[in-house]
């Protein structure tokens, strides 16, 4: 029998709702017990997929192809645990799923209203593929007294008078702020977030405070007293220099044994942190540091590339070096060779992530161009990597090499893909169709060059499963103008027809990926592609 535990928050947003969650989840795992984390989202988007990362921030893929939101990245960061597309769901879907239901008549006449028909649908998604598990985590999005959560609120009430004694639990996450004119720390917020969430019908049973000082007994007490819960219960949450010592501080400070009490469960065993201790030592203790540039058009907003600086984190553990970023705005230094040498000549390597749309897209070039020449390490991931495929065909020769995204081109080295095999059959797409959810998405099978570097990187191995979110693909029509160019084309879809991975064997380092390896990578296993890469740049800060 699975136990759920509902995770709120109140007073303001960006309280750290998804980290707490998937601390909790790592905390419990680390106890034996196996877990899964799920996200409610109250917005009307049906997924988050055509919401500007200035917006929402990055877009998380699932391996089965649903783009999520990106607190399941953190979810599957700190649990090892695949996220899947029924870990995640928006207001928006269950409206779509509910008016499509009604317009087939599967309501029988029946007047469709928020309870019981969005209610029940939201339950629903709670209660499914529960599989074996001991916990399920379900973080609701948005802060308390938000009115497009209510209907999830309401559905959480509903489940825990449905479901066993003891078999639900409310964590509440809210704010302590401190006043510096009066220099105290200020309960009243807790209180009133509470107060709100209890006249919804859910009491909380344990409250997760976020404070920027020490909460003194006597503050916890009181927060007890106001909000009718055990002292105990009330678990301060100070800023974290890192976000992978919050499990550690978190079980320092008994929430986890606080929730399995709740639960009634006393004899379990005490969680084995030794893999949390190995990322925290290697992230405090480095024996060196690399400076890496990411050229990107989303650098103004970090968590539009949150995946990426992790991954990179992750790299740097497993050689034991702080990696620096540098985030540089690919469009600010398109058409200046002076100023393009300038940002990027002290760098130990360059990374061009993914993105949509030309803006940027010049600068990303030469960006791409400075790596080639210079010998400097190289990483190209998705839009970088077909950026890396139109510099080369341009030194081949190709001048108006483009990609059809940006417009019409007689050189389109880059293009909308319309059709691809998957393991369901063909899939197939229109040119002017819609954006939400017509990418080529999720997992595929990339056949590699068993002589390649990248092979080398993955151990040896000739095939591997990544996950993408693209629309376009490199024209393998070109290939034998890049190959010729040096740019070898080491890794193909398994039909031959798409490229998924290029290199310049005559380079120290250089790699381009159509797929996202960034969305693999843990802290307990980084990805081979980024400890490889920062091995590179590490190599190449000796050599500066």
């Amino acid at each position: 029998m699975a136990r759920y535990i509902f995770i709120t928050g109140g007073v303001v947003s960006s309280l750290g709702k998804g980290l707490m969650a998937a601390s909790l989840g790592a905390l419990l795992q680390a106890r034996g017990y196996k877990v899964r984390i799920r996200k409610f989202d109250p917005y009307l988007n049906v997924d988050p997929g055509t919401m500007s990362p200035y917006q929402h921030g990055e877009v998380y893929v699932t391996d089965d192809g649903a783009e999520t939101d990106l607190d399941l990245g953190h979810y599957e960061r700190f649990t090892g645990v695949s996220a899947r597309q029924s870990d995640n769901i928006t207001s928006g879907r269950v409206y779509q799923d509910i008016i499509a239901k009604e317009r087939r008549g599967d309501y029988l006449g029946a007047t469709v209203q928020v309870i019981p028909h969005v209610t029940d649908a939201i339950k629903n998604f709670a209660l499914a593929d529960q599989d074996d598990l001991d916990f399920i985590l379900c973080e609701i999005g948005g802060t308390v007294g938000d009115i497009e959560s209510l209907p999830f609120m309401e559905a959480i009430r509903q489940l825990r008078n449905e479901l066993e004694p003891q078999q639900t639990l409310s964590v509440h996450v809210t704010l302590v702020p401190y006043i510096a004119a009066a220099g105290e720390l200020k309960t009243k917020p807790t209180q009133h977030s509470v107060r709100e969430l209890a006249s919804l019908g859910i009491k909380p049973d344990v409250l997760l405070c976020r404070a920027e000082h020490p909460l003194p007994d006597s503050e916890r007490q009181k927060i007890a007293n106001f909000c009718n819960v055990r002292k105990q219960a009330v678990i301060p949450a100070l800023d974290a220099p890192s976000i992978y010592s919050v499990p550690l501080q978190y079980h320092q400070e008994g929430l986890d044994a606080e929730v399995l009490r709740g639960f009634g469960i006393t004899d379990a065993p005490e969680p084995d942190l030794a893999a949390w201790n190995d990322v925290t030592d290697r992230y405090f203790h480095p024996e060196g540091e690399v400076t890496i540039g990411v050229v990107g058009k989303y650098v103004g907003l970090q968590d539009a590339y949150k995946s990426l600086n992790e991954a990179l984190v992750h790299g740097g553990m497993a050689n034991r070096v702080k990696v620096n970023i540098k985030w540089i705005d690919a469009e600010v230094f398109e058409g200046n060779d002076e100023e393009i040498a300038a940002k990027l000549e002290p760098l130990h390597a360059i990374l061009v992530p993914g993105g949509f749309g030309e803006r940027g897209s010049e600068g990303k070039i030469a960006s791409v161009r400075f790596a080639r020449e210079r010998k400097v390490p190289f990483l190209g991931i998705c839009l970088g990597m077909q950026m890396a495929c139109i510099e080369a065909a341009r030194s081949a020769g190709h001048d108006a090499a483009s990609s059809t995204e940006f417009g019409h081109t007689d050189e389109p080295v880059v293009g909308i893909i319309t059709e691809w095999m998957t393991a369901e059959g063909l899939e197939k797409r229109e040119a002017g169709g819609d954006l939400g959810g017509t990418m080529r998405l999720g997992a595929y099978e990339a056949r590699l060059d068993g002589n390649s570097h990248v092979s080398a990187l993955y151990g040896g191995t000739t095939s591997i499963s990544e996950r993408h979110r693209h629309r376009y693909e490199v024209n393998v029509a070109y290939r034998d103008a890049l190959e010729s160019q040096g740019l070898i084309f080491s890794g193909m879809s398994p039909d031959g027809l798409l490229p998924e991975i290029v290199e310049r064997p005559d380079h120290p380092w250089f790699v381009g990926v159509q797929f996202h390896p960034e969305l693999k990578s843990k802290p307990f296993d980084p990805h081979p592609l980024f400890s490889g890469f920062i091995e590179a740049a590490l190599h190449q800060s000796r050599l500066v």
